[in-house]
């Protein structure tokens, strides 16, 4: 099956999309620090199956524009560019798939505009409810650790870590959060040193995992070398911002069929910041299928689990 690429206008901007067969749409939207190609094995098993399957690049990401400005990168924006993305390719309709951050992107579609978000299948991150305390007050902090993503706040320092070279970043990277890195718990991984950055006291590896490949590897590489992390990081500096924006749908439902996909090696569903929602999930998205949870799978659920994910996804959308 082929995978074409083209460019469209939406919100504003100028994004990047793969995109394969014909049938009812569904939108794959990735998270962090990937691009389109992570949903590459989706893409083909979907448009097989006789569905239009188009993965962007996010904003900020691979080929499509990447703003200066951090508060162009609020939840309001993420999800205004997935309407305009089906605007403009003449959907009215998509099931919206997301992974790590494009999760979120995902659940808040299918909550704002159920109209074009006919279904919703969050990967990794569960929907999660707006909190009665601003985020970062709230994260984990000790005098010897902090949570990751307060790490991520200050512009320019993880840029300048991870820019350093791009290629062990990555590399490293997926293999820590994989389920298949020797890490007794996968949650202490959400926890950085307070003086170090997002790679110190991850573990590395030679060998690759069968799931990834060294070209896979250069394509993340390469793409990251060209944009640098900047746009990537800038989703993250508007946690604060979005808790503020989402005020309005405080305490709302999904109210859309919803499926959620996790391993039980991914540090979300070990971790407590987020693990006392998966639960609950059904009290907030009360027309959820299905929670699976995929034994030894680390965080990069559909490129660890393709098949399993790729029969997930068509099992689901055959229901709808």
């Amino acid at each position: 099956m082929t995978i074409s690429h083209r460019f469209i206008e939406t919100n504003g901007i100028r994004m990047h999309l793969a995109e394969a067969g014909s049938g009812p749409t569904v939108l794959l939207c990735h998270g962090f620090p990937e691009c389109w190609y992570s949903w590459r094995h989706q893409l083909e098993a979907l448009a097989a199956a006789g569905y239009r399957a188009i993965a962007p690049d996010m904003r900020g990401y691979g080929q499509t524009d990447k703003l200066d400005a951090i508060d162009q990168y609020t939840l309001l924006h993420l999800t205004g560019d997935m309407v305009g993305l089906l605007d403009a390719i003449g959907t009215d309709q998509a099931v919206v798939v997301g992974h790590d951050w494009g999760a979120p992107v995902a659940w808040r579609c299918a909550l704002f505009r159920p109209d074009r978000f006919r279904a919703v299948v969050g990967l990794s991150l569960p929907f999660q409810v707006r909190g009665p305390d601003r985020p970062s007050t709230v994260m984990p902090r000790t005098e010897k650790q902090r949570f990751y993503q307060l790490y991520f706040q200050t512009p320019g320092v993880a840029e300048a870590e991870l820019e350093k070279d791009v290629h062990n970043a990555i590399k490293t990277t997926l293999f820590a959060l994989s389920g298949d890195a020797p890490v007794e718990d996968p949650a202490s991984l959400t926890m950085l040193p307070s003086e170090g950055g997002w790679l110190d006291g991850k573990p590395t590896t030679q060998s690759l995992p069968t799931w990834l490949t060294d070209s896979d590897i250069e394509f993340y590489v390469e793409e990251f070398k060209r944009t640098g992390f900047g746009g990537a990081l800038n989703w993250y500096r508007n946690i604060d911002r979005n808790w503020e924006l989402l005020a309005p749908w405080s305490g709302a439902k999904v109210q859309v069929p919803a499926l959620y996909v996790v391993g039980d090696r991914d540090g979300v569903y070990r971790s407590p910041s987020w693990s006392h929602l998966v639960p609950s999930l059904k009290q907030f998205v009360p027309l959820l299928r299905e929670t699976i949870v995929l034994k030894g799978c680390g965080h990069w659920t559909q490129q660890e689990r393709a098949k399993d994910v790729s029969n997930a996804l068509l099992e689901f959308l055959k229901q709808l």
